[in-house]
């Protein structure tokens, strides 16, 4: 069985409270974070990077979940090494030679993803399926938080699944945007196994968000067994 993950995104934090909110979810058992990288480039939008990045790996033992919505991420790849990601997940869109950038990662010691876009079909990632660890697929359009959730998405992650399966790629299927308690059932049924949510994990009581969360995954586990 597919080991369920919750991936938080600190795009929805309090950078104020940054730290203590990290620091909330990692004692809350919380295993992997999620960090968005943009470059007012390939998204309007500029959150952070290295500085930040470097910071709170100097406090934190959590699983660095690094998605890159950069041009050319291969430019910068040993960078965010260096600053401690434990994943980096680049975009197909982005790359010019997506099979040498996640090569690159690999080289590094890191696991590799590649996130596609909603409207980016599946066959995109033949040349590197069985080379990544991880498939993000984006549920909203990248750049902002606090997006819907398009329903199309559960479809393409069937697909994914599905391809996956009879490619033989063992791969973590990651979805990003849009995601709440009351819909990640319906994600985790067409396949995925990594959520990433930011808004319904640190808006409010981030120790009860993430309660929700582990019942939901509870509940997702005892549905699978009974079957």
């Amino acid at each position: 069985m597919m080991e369920l993950i919750l991936s938080p995104s600190i795009l929805a934090a309090d950078f104020f409270e940054l730290g203590k909110q990290i620091k909330m979810v990692e004692e809350a058992g919380v295993k992997y974070l999620h960090i968005d990288v943009m470059d007012g480039n390939y998204v309007k939008n500029i959150s952070f990077g290295l500085p930040v990045i470097k910071s709170i790996r100097s406090r934190s033992n959590l699983v660095f979940d690094t998605h890159l919505m950069v041009v050319e991420p291969i430019r910068m790849l040993e960078d965010y090494r260096d600053a401690g990601a434990d994943i980096i997940t680049v975009h197909a869109e982005a790359c010019s030679d997506l099979a040498a950038t996640i090569s690159r990662i690999k080289e590094m010691g890191l696991k590799a993803g590649v996130s596609l876009n909603p409207g980016t079909p599946l066959d995109k990632l033949d040349p590197v399926l069985n080379s990544v660890d991880m498939v993000l697929l984006m549920s909203v359009v990248p750049g902002a938080g606090g997006q819907a959730f398009i329903p199309s998405t559960l479809q393409k992650i069937r697909d994914l699944r599905e391809k996956a399966e009879k490619t033989g790629a063992v791969i973590d299927i990651e979805v990003d945007g849009g995601i709440y308690v009351d819909n990640v059932m319906d994600v985790l049924m067409a396949g995925a196994n990594v959520i990433v949510s930011g808004t319904s994990i640190f808006h409010g009581d981030i120790l009860e968000n993430i309660r929700k969360y582990n019942e939901k995954f509870r509940q997702y586990y005892e549905m699978v067994q009974s079957k």
